[in-house]
Order: C-alpha cells, then structure tokens, then sequence
C-alpha cells in the first residue's frame, strides 16, 4: 500500500481546494483526500502550497499563492501577528471569524459530546474587535546586540520584535516600548535561555478596561534590581497611570512565567478594575479575564442563566478573585466559592469586602476536593456555576456534582471540547443541555469561549 511519505516529499508543490478550517484556524487542503493543514489558508480558496511535512495521516503545507480568493478574506493588519500566533485569524473577515467559532462549537458538541440535534446561538461578538486585551505578557531577549521585547515565532524561541500588537490596549503597547527604553538605558541584562544569565526574563502589564489602571510586573531571576529608585522614578514620570511596580522573582529553568515571589517596589500589591458595577482589586498572580468587555457580556449571559430569585444557595466552582461569585452573591441568599490559588482567595475575601458582600464563603482547595467536604457538611445546592481551566472539570468533581443533585448547572467553558465531553457526562446523569452560546473573548484569533444551562430533568 503506497503511504502518503512516498507520494509527497519536503519542498513539493501542489494545489488544491481549501475544504475547511481546524480548530486552530489552519485551512484544510485535500490532494486526494490526504489533509494537508495550511497557516492563512481560508475555505473555498484555491490554493498552491509548499509541502513542509508529511505525516501518516495527515501533512503541513505553507501558503504559497492565493489563485482563487475568499470573498470572507481581508488584508491583515501585520504579518508578523501570523508569525507569533497572536492573531491567526485576521485574514478572515470578522462576521465569518464570528460565524466559523458558531461551527467550531458545534463541531466539538456533535463529535465530542455526541450531541447531534444540539442548538448553538449565533457567536457574540465585538464592535470594535482590536485592542481588547488588558494584559501583555512579553518576554524580554537580546536580539542583534539590543535589549528587545516581543513575541516568540511560533514553535520556538526565537524573539521576533513587536512595538504593536494590535490586538492589546493602545496604553499597554506603549507601557511595554517605555519599559523597554528605560531598561536599555540603564544597561539591565535580558534574560538568555541557554545560558540562564542576564536579568529581566519578562514585563508584564496589567491595565484596567475602566479604571486605566496600571501595574507592571517585572519578572527577573533575581532579587534586586540594583537601580530600582531609578527604575520607579522613570517608569512613573512617564507613564503617570501606574499604581504598582512589583519585582517577580523566577530563578527557575521553566516555561512557567511567574515565580513564586512578589515583591512591590512601587505604590500598592494590586490594581483596580470594576465588571458588571463591582470593584476588583487584581494582584500581579490573579487570572483576571483578558477581554473585559466580552467577559462582563458572558458573566451577565451566566446571570440570566442562573436566573436567581433571591432564595437560592449557589455554588462558583474555580472562583479566581471572585468575579463571577460576587455577582452571583448580589441576587443569592448564599454563595459558597473554591480556588485552588490562595492568593485569590485572598483577594476574593477584599473584593466581598470592598463590595460590602457577606453572603460569600472563600474556601481554598482543588473543587474536586472542596465540594466533597461541603457534601458531608449537609450544604446543598441549587444552582452551580462551573468556569474551570482549559483541561475542563475533574472527573470525580462531576460524580460529587451528579450525587449534589443541583437543579441547575451554568457552565462557562475556554474550551468547548472539554466542556462538549463534560456535559456528555452531565446529560448521562439525567440533565438536560440548552443552547450552548458562544462568546468571542479574542477577536482574530481561533480561540472561543462557551455559555450553556444544563436543567435536571424532571422525575
């Protein structure tokens, strides 16, 4: 049996017709029906491409020429977002980004969840969708004998510089070349990876959507700065919105941004920001969402999900700094709240504080070790909302959740696949799913997040 490797060699070009779009934003060329997944490729295109790889079921090709374009295809803001991975949509025409994200939810829901009749609304989208991101992490390199800040090439290590990013705040951009500048100035070595030498490995700003806001976390290898009065003086005179500047130590050898120790060498341990009329102290570990006005759009689809009437205990499991259990607490009689980060916990605790809410319970732990505790505790739920990471809920979580019995589960999901195979295991233990919603939190890119209500079936 001939194998794709014998008909298909490094350096080969071929054309063929753009089938359709992956998960991650690739377009999908069949040469007699073997896929080959091509970066900027878009469906319904004719293309010629340049084979990179070949595997046993499946290649990678580079765009080479656009022979027959997409009427949906548009001119990209900057190559290099396609380069570093930060917008690998933005050929695509907004409306249609909008309309594949609608498909691609309901790809995962059918194949995944085995849903076949499954409904999925229309995606929610931006007005404006440039510029929404209220946080930049960006590493820090030397590139051709200068200290640099930018973004990786995909699938390596090498720093490509970027002075726009487009897709981040205009004040972020802006704080990160100012950073940079004075960083340069006063001759503060950037990180090397092979070595482990240098300083600075990232700047990391932080900007609230409606306070402007501003926090820069600088993330060394060391503890001391040497020229920390310096550094404050000039970062503050120039960039007159920031309320804290805080030292991150990370020694380790790791792809792991953060290290384990903070110490603020300017203003306060947090910034502030509000969502849906709250006010939020955000500290330099905390996950705040990254597209502020899309998350208060998704947060206020999870209300009117919950539908709470006032009489109701409430569960927020992956709770972060409180975002979604302090809304949820002003329209509950009881909300109870895990996280597995203390420190979020902690800033959960301020943020009911300053919010003058004492119908929340923190508690710090993995939920799948949380609820079990608060099964034999007697507490008894009746509506749950879920926002857990990427890898989705644990599976003994869901076997507590099935025994609580809720008659309500609001699942707020940054990935539809895991949450398409959870409501699987949901809708097996007798609950019955709605339309799934999905929500755009990063316009030009393939990623989409998932709203859906899933109601215990009547006995």
């Amino acid at each position: 049996m001939t194998q794709a490797k014998d008909l298909y060699k490094k350096n080969q070009e071929l054309e063929g017709k753009v089938v359709d779009l992956t998960s991650e934003g690739s377009g999908v060329v069949k040469i007699d029906d073997f896929p080959f997944f091509v970066e900027g490729a878009l469906p319904g295109e004719w293309v010629k491409i340049k084979v990179m790889k070949v595997g046993k079921s499946f290649g990678f090709a580079r765009l080479m020429d656009v022979m027959e374009p997409s009427p949906d295809r548009v001119p990209e803001k900057d190559q290099v977002g396609r380069q570093i991975g930060t917008m690998t949509l933005q050929h695509l025409a907004y409306p249609a980004q909008l309309k594949y994200k609608q498909e691609s939810v309901r790809a995962v829901f059918q194949r995944l969840g085995y849903f076949t009749d499954v409904e999925v609304a229309e995606t929610v989208g931006m007005d404006h969708p440039w510029e929404y991101r209220n946080k930049a992490q960006i590493p820090v390199r030397e590139v051709k004998g200068h200290l640099e800040t930018g973004f990786f090439r995909k699938n390596s290590h090498d720093l490509v510089p970027v002075e726009n990013f487009y897709i981040q705040h205009k004040e972020i951009d802006q704080a990160i070349v100012v950073v940079r500048d004075i960083l340069r100035r006063y001759e503060i070595m950037p990180y090397f990876e092979k070595s482990q030498n240098g300083l600075i490995r990232h700047i990391i700003v932080k900007r609230g959507f409606h306070t402007g806001e501003m926090m820069i976390v600088l993330v060394t290898t060391k503890r001391r700065l040497g020229v920390e009065e310096d550094l404050v003086r000039e970062i503050t005179q120039q960039l007159p919105n920031v309320v804290s500047i805080v030292v991150n130590v990370n020694p380790k050898n790791s792809n792991v941004i953060l290290g384990k120790e903070n110490r603020v060498i300017y203003g306060r341990p947090y910034y502030t920001d509000t969502m849906l009329g709250l006010t939020f102290r955000i500290s330099p570990n905390s996950f705040f969402q990254v597209n502020t006005q899309q998350a208060e759009k998704l947060y206020q689809l999870a209300l009117e999900a919950a539908d709470l009437k006032g009489h109701e205990t409430v569960l927020d499991a992956y709770c972060g700094i409180g975002t979604i259990s302090l809304a949820l607490a002003r329209h509950a009689k009881q909300v109870y709240a895990m996280e597995i980060v203390p420190e979020a916990i902690e800033m959960a605790n301020q943020n009911a504080q300053i919010n003058k809410l004492d119908n929340v319970t923190f508690e710090v732990g993995a939920a799948e070790h949380v609820l079990p505790k608060w099964n034999q505790a007697g507490i008894k739920f009746d509506v749950v909302v879920v926002d857990p990471p990427r890898k989705g809920l644990d599976p003994s979580f869901v076997e507590t959740l099935i025994e609580q019995n809720p008659e309500k589960i609001v699942y707020v999901s940054c990935n539809p696949a895991t949450c398409a195979r959870d409501c699987r295991l949901l809708a097996d233990a007798g609950y019955q799913l709605g339309t799934v919603q999905p929500v755009d939190q990063f316009p030009q890119t393939a990623h989409v997040e998932a709203l859906v209500l899933l109601t215990r079936e009547s006995e």
